[in-house]
């Protein structure tokens, strides 16, 4: 995958996560709390498409926390 592909991807896990955040009124930060996460900052480096280790363990909670299917 090209690096453009995967901006793009990214952008649309980030809309797709910000989304489900709106739809249930909450923000990144009660977020970060309800998947037991330390810091937002890392949170939010996950939901824009960051692609550590961590980055995945923290979308993974994410999706599952709000029913997003991946």
């Amino acid at each position: 995958m090209n690096e453009q592909a995967l901006l793009i991807s990214a952008k649309e896990v980030e809309k797709e996560i910000k989304t489900a955040l709106l739809n249930k009124d909450m923000s990144q930060k009660e977020l970060t709390e309800l998947i037991r996460e330390k810091s937002t900052p890392q949170v939010n480096r996950a939901i824009k498409g960051d692609m550590s280790p961590k980055s995945i363990r923290i979308r993974e909670k994410i999706y599952k926390e709000l029913n997003i299917k991946k």
